[in-house]
């Protein structure tokens, strides 16, 4: 694979994972419109609290930038998931019943807390490279889920809808070419090793992805006993 295709690299080396996270009951639930509400809302609950380790993803990757265009990417990722996510899930969450206070009370599951730490980790140990390696999973499997689904068709339930659409939207689109790029860029002239290391968090944090949908769909916190 070329190093102006790297990305290609990654996302086919995985390509059996992703078959499996987008066959997931979770995934197509959401895509017909079965899932049942429960499992959705322990999805925003935890993701809520997931969504503010990936906020300090963002502030790292902004302080571990080298070219202005690369920060002002990233603080504006972070603004945009301060401001607007966060403050979507919790209008999301409040029709619901659940109110602000009690979302922010949540308490991260083992496999949130596990894949948030990840994350943190390599922003501080890593460079700017190894920071979009770990993202690209969560910033473009996004995408092809969001857009696959809306290919089928947009269920009848507004929520549902709303998720489809927010992660098949242009923006997204172009939050994840960007993420793609620059991942390109940065593997030109790299090492051998280093490119093997970036597969190696790629694959990490893909197995996150299925493992966070896998954990809401089965609503599991932590291991009995460990409560």
């Amino acid at each position: 694979m070329s190093e102006k295709n790297f990305y290609e690299g990654l996302r086919s080396e995985s390509d059996k994972l992703w078959n499996i996270i987008f066959q997931h009951p979770f995934v197509t639930g959401i895509g017909d419109g079965t899932l049942p509400q429960d499992k959705y809302e322990y999805y925003l609950k935890q993701d809520y609290v997931y969504l503010i380790d990936f906020s300090r993803v963002f502030a790292l990757a902004t302080v571990k930038a080298f070219r202005l265009e690369d920060m002002t990417f990233f603080s504006t990722l972070l603004n945009a998931t301060l401001n607007m996510e966060m403050e979507l899930h919790r209008k999301t969450c409040q029709t619901f019943g659940i109110s602000e206070a009690e979302l922010e009370k949540t308490q991260k599951s083992m496999i949130t807390m596990s894949y948030s730490n990840l994350l943190v980790r390599t922003c501080y140990e890593g460079s700017l490279a190894d920071i979009i390696a770990i993202l690209l999973p969560c910033g473009s499997g996004y995408i092809e889920i969001g857009q696959r689904l809306k290919k089928q068709g947009l269920p009848s339930n507004k929520f549902y809808q709303d998720w489809i659409n927010t992660y098949s939207s242009k923006e997204f689109e172009d939050l994840s070419n960007w993420l793609i790029q620059r991942m390109n860029e940065l593997a030109v002239g790299a090492t051998a090793a280093r490119k093997v290391y970036w597969h190696s968090l790629y694959k990490a944090s893909a197995r996150f992805e299925y493992l966070f949908f896998d954990m809401s769909w089965k609503k599991e916190f932590w291991p009995e006993g460990l409560l």
